[in-house]
């Protein structure tokens, strides 16, 4: 006899009597139309209507246990519950008389708590078939508990190698590969990832095979975080379903690929541009979230002071010459440059950008998409855009000559260029654009403003302490402050839930602004050194990075730690 299903759950949760769909509307997890086509994929195809919204992106499966585990009454698995090891399940599933694998197929993992409960996690736990069959198996007082799909699939790999005494076996043959692919289990684990990676705001996802084991990283405010460690045996199946839905080859193992894919995570639109190259123990696979919809591309969310903010919207009307936002990769010279295209654009010029790839689409600008496989360069794109009567021209990077020198055709015809550069500081654009060949007067007449530009991590406001300051660091600060500035707000990290113990929560950029003024146009034609052209921006009121960090760490922004991970130690006696 099938016990009450009150006998598999913690009696100090009580289920809920109104519907899932109602209460993810409520919380604001799904909306109405995505309980709609999630009801209408179960009548067709059958399944939980939980599971299906979290395949169809509609929300991810960290959104949805709680609020699942609040409807059924049915607590979620604590990390502190987890087994000790795989004894611990073998232990329960031989003290059940059901063969391990039956645990396995059905997808089931059992072991006793630290207070000798038998806690059960499932695929499935609402099968009532499941319910009767572990009811007559298993002492009384077991209890059901919520997991996460990527934990079970931990415990029962765990269950799994335990059996098999640790061996593991490989299949290299591809259409077993794209079988695993197309697995249900596979999908969940790979929606679910990317998933956790939007909900978390993360910009990338590593996926890292070792001996062993493959770690799945993600990139937080532009650190890597470790989420996931499983074992290599389902290495391949994970890959494969990557490579299968951002259209690589998954035959091929020896040679890197790029792919890319639109789809719908945790509720949001987002493209994904996805990287593998073969590494000793397998492919290691990136993959780059660009979500379609950003409410931070405004300028004055990306953490320019009120002076700052004035000279960049000052160069962005300007009607011709070349303005130029140099940092390394990941430093936010995109963010900036479209925040300044949604600004530019009011309908009245003609905007025009060439890109590699298109990040981020804007609404009344004509982005086009380069393509260096059929010859479709930058340079090649220029050439056939200024024939199309732009106004402003947005380069994606000047990566080469002959990419500059039209910059450099179209500033001086009337047109105004925005581009990227990749140098280390502002005043190195200069030398970096002779160094590629071009003549010292040309980069001086056409070259309007140069940024540099850092992305520094903001401190979570929730957890941050008061800190005090070496006096060195002060001494930095002061010749920067402007009249009538705020006493000092020195913080220092912490760490709590909301920032997920790091002690940060976002980012702002960090900003070293050049004015090319006539002085400086003389020792650009000169062939000046960069230290003398630093000197003069210092002259002329300029701010170097690591001061602009401090300002912004001095008005509890950000931390000192922070601003000296990003660009360099500061020594005590500066």
């Amino acid at each position: 006899m099938s016990p009450a299903p009150a006998t598999a759950l913690d009696p100090a949760l009580q289920p809920s009597s109104r519907r899932l769909g109602d209460l993810l509307v409520e919380r604001q997890l799904a909306t109405r139309a995505d309980i709609g086509k999630a009801l209408a994929f179960q009548q067709q195809f059958g399944g939980r209507i939980g599971s299906i919204l979290v395949r169809l992106g509609a929300l991810s499966e960290e959104s949805l246990l709680p609020v699942l585990s609040e409807q059924l009454g049915m607590p979620m698995l604590d990390g502190a519950e987890w087994p000790a090891d795989s004894a611990a399940l073998h232990d329960v599933a031989e003290a059940s008389g059901l063969v391990p694998d039956w645990w396995v197929d059905n997808g089931v993992a059992g072991w006793k708590s630290p207070e000798g409960e038998v806690l059960v996690v499932a695929r499935d736990p609402l099968d009532p078939t499941l319910d009767e069959i572990l009811g007559r198996r298993l002492a009384p007082g077991w209890q059901w508990r919520l997991a996460r799909n990527q934990d079970l699939d931990r415990l029962l790999d765990l269950a799994a190698r335990a059996e098999r005494g640790g061996d593991e076996a490989g299949d290299d043959d591809v259409s077993h590969l794209r079988e695993l692919a197309e697995e249900a289990p596979v999908i969940e684990l790979v929606n679910n990832v990317l998933a956790q990676a939007m909900d978390q705001r993360a910009s990338d996802i590593h996926i890292e095979p070792e001996d062993q084991v493959f770690h799945v990283r993600l990139r937080i405010d532009g650190i890597l975080h470790t989420r996931l460690t499983l074992p290599m045996s389902r290495y391949p199946a994970v890959a494969s379903r990557v490579k299968l839905i951002s259209g690589m080859d998954i035959a091929e193992r020896r040679l890197p690929q790029d792919g890319r894919l639109s789809t719908r995570v945790s509720g949001q639109e987002v493209d994904i541009r996805a990287s593998s190259v073969p590494a000793v123990h397998g492919e290691s696979l990136v993959l780059r979230l660009l979500p379609k919809e950003r409410q931070d591309l405004s300028l004055e969310n990306l953490g320019f002071t009120t002076r700052d903010l004035g000279m960049f919207r000052g160069w962005a009307r300007e009607p011709h010459g070349i303005v130029l936002v140099t940092g390394p990769t990941g430093s936010g010279k995109s963010t900036t440059l479209y925040g300044t295209l949604e600004e530019m654009n009011q309908r009245d010029r003609k905007i025009i950008t060439v890109e590699d790839p298109v990040e981020y689409q804007v609404q009344g600008v004509t982005q086009i998409q380069a393509n260096a496989d059929i010859g479709y360069s930058f340079a090649r794109a220029l050439r056939a855009i200024l024939r199309q009567d732009p106004d402003v021209i947005m380069i994606g990077e000047i990566r080469d000559l002959e990419t500059a020198e039209i910059a450099v055709q179209s500033a001086l015809t009337g047109h105004l260029v925005l581009s990227t550069l990749h140098t280390n500081d502002a005043v190195s654009a200069f030398t970096r654009l002779v160094d590629m060949g071009l003549e010292p007067f040309l980069v001086a007449t056409s070259v309007r403003a140069v940024q540099a530009q850092r992305l520094v991590r903001r401190v979570c406001p929730d957890c941050c302490e008061p800190a005090s300051v070496l006096p060195g660091v002060e001494r930095l600060v002061t010749p920067v402050l402007d009249a009538g500035a705020p006493a000092p707000n020195w913080v220092r990290a912490v760490g709590c839930p909301r920032c997920r113990g790091t002690g940060y929560r976002g980012r702002l950029g960090i900003y070293e602004l050049v004015d090319v003024t006539p002085e400086m146009q003389e020792l650009v034609l000169e062939s000046a050194t960069a230290e003398k052209m630093r000197q003069l921006a210092d002259a002329q009121g300029g701010r170097t990075l690591r001061q602009d960090g401090l300002l912004k760490a001095r008005q509890g922004l950000t931390t000192v730690d922070e601003v000296v991970r990003v660009t360099g130690g500061i020594a005590a006696d500066a």
